[in-house]
């Protein structure tokens, strides 16, 4: 069985080790949300990951609610993307950038509009907003009418991703966004060509994903699912009926990669009783499939011996540790990260966490 340390083929790219590096919203862009210098240094500083994939970055701004958030949409934005990529190109790492389309999750004091959804639904808790923590706003339905909109953001957003140098590009439609809240019965209450059926709740999936790989192709393609459990609000009373045939469908469009972050019970953030899906979900998906959520050296590896996983992403870890593959090769302590920065603008808690090597020693 392989190791975390051996390489791995994702598509067009291969990794240097089964290590890779989570979506992390850190907040350090501008209000306009075009990247900053200091994003350079943090994704450079954590190039030693087999593959990076970037902090969720929108793809409009009617998609992107989160404060300091970066995006991908218009010229600005994508220069600024360059350095960060080139960076960490020169450090001898991959990095995909991972597309963003909040859904209701958008508070309209960020965005300016009211958010959208699968249906008129709201969600729950307080929104992150520049103001502080406020309710979140009644989505409306998003109109059929709409969608090839919607898919066309998704084009412009990987053309703008190839433009800026990234290797590849993952679909977010996970953790209760605009996609996941069309995959859950919980939040998809529609009657017509996108609601109701498996088969219609996973369409619009399916037609972002066909748009995505037109423009990068499959092998430059990957999705993030979390098929278990309910996250932000969206739940789905029998996610075996829903994510099945969903990973079923981005095995034949021949994606990648597929993520999962699954939830347990008793899982550090979100927990859920629903069973993790990953192994049925290996059992219909053929190319890599890449699991997250509280792992460490020991579990990770337990997963990759299980045939389930075929590499682990770490979130949390990289945030303290940027060169985490070599701490965990020669057995080094781990930094315990700092919660109040992480959505902080400044370096503390970004760029400040020691930093022993970036390479794997031979």
């Amino acid at each position: 069985m392989p190791t975390l340390f051996d390489p791995i083929r994702l598509g067009a790219v291969t990794a240097k080790n089964r290590i890779l590096m989570a979506p992390l919203t850190r907040g350090r862009a501008t209000r306009d949300h075009v990247p900053t210098d200091i994003m350079i240094k943090y994704y450079a500083q954590r190039a030693s990951a087999g593959l990076i994939i970037s902090e969720a970055t929108g793809i409009s701004q009617e998609g992107l609610g989160w404060p300091y958030a970066p995006g991908i949409w218009n010229e600005a934005q994508t220069q600024a993307w360059i350095p960060i990529t080139q960076a960490v190109h020169d450090a001898g790492g991959l990095i995909f950038v991972q597309l963003w389309h909040m859904g209701r999750l958008v508070p309209s004091s960020v965005s300016g509009m009211q958010p959208v959804s699968a249906s008129a639904t709201k969600a729950p808790d307080l929104a992150h907003t520049y103001e502080g923590k406020k309710p979140f706003d009644v989505a409306r339905p998003l109109e059929i009418a709409e969608i090839p909109r919607l898919l066309d953001d998704y084009e412009r957003a990987t053309r703008n991703a190839l433009s800026a140098g990234f290797d590849g590009v993952q679909i977010h439609a996970a953790n209760g966004y605009l996609i996941d809240e069309f995959l859950r019965d919980g939040t998809n209450l529609r009657k017509d060509a996108y609601g109701g059926t498996p088969e219609h709740r996973i369409r619009l999936l399916r037609e972002v994903t066909e748009r995505v790989i037109s423009v990068i192709g499959a092998d430059r393609t990957s999705v993030r699912l979390s098929p278990n459990g309910e996250i932000q609000g969206a739940s789905d009373s029998h996610p075996e009926n829903i994510f099945l045939p969903a990973a079923r469908m981005l095995s034949d469009l021949g994606i990648a990669f597929l993520g999962l972050r699954e939830g347990t019970p008793e899982g550090t953030f979100g927990r859920t009783d629903q069973p993790k899906l990953s192994p049925k979900i290996r059992e219909v998906f053929n190319p890599p499939l890449i699991l997250n959520q509280d792992y460490n050296l020991e579990t990770a590896q337990e997963a990759l011996d299980s045939g389930v996983a075929d590499a682990i992403s770490f979130g949390r870890l990289f945030i303290s540790n940027p060169d985490l593959p070599r701490r965990f090769f020669e057995g080094l302590p781990l930094i315990k990260d700092n919660i109040a920065t992480w959505y902080t603008q400044g370096a503390e808690g970004y760029t400040d966490y020691p930093l022993i090597g970036n390479e794997i020693p031979a």
